[in-house]
């Protein structure tokens, strides 16, 4: 059975504060990608799971993001139960969003390794 979702915080590179709820035994990363005032576009780590895997993920793994300052509240639910999505992107803009450098694109990651193997039992030593 998987485990309850968790949360966190980040923050993008335009200072916007973010709250991630996540699956543990799914969510990786989380980066986000906007455009700079130079024109640049700029990638950032919003958010990296700080536990390893602990056991499969469930077949229905959901991610929340929400961004108050910006009026951005979306959830995905990805239906895996093969385990075989790795990355999802989902592109966004404000409501009030005018221009496309406001395009927030959200990148969710998998691939959180499963914990180390035990260690092997102490020799019997005899």
């Amino acid at each position: 059975m998987a485990r309850h979702n968790r949360e966190d915080r980040g923050s993008d590179q335009r200072g916007y504060d973010y709250r991630i709820s996540y699956q543990p035994d799914w969510l990786r990363t989380v980066k986000v990608t906007r455009t700079l005032e130079s024109g640049r576009q700029s990638t950032k780590t919003l958010f990296r799971n700080p536990s390893r895997r602990e056991q499969p993920p469930g077949d229905k793994v959901r991610t929340r993001i929400t961004s108050p300052a910006q009026k951005l509240d979306f959830e995905i639910t990805i239906s895996d139960p093969e385990g075989v999505v790795k990355r999802v992107i989902v592109e966004t803009a404000p409501p009030e969003a005018t221009s496309p450098d406001e395009l927030v694109i959200f990148t969710l990651e998998d691939e959180n390794p499963p914990p180390p193997p035990p260690p092997p039992p102490p020799d019997g030593g005899g």
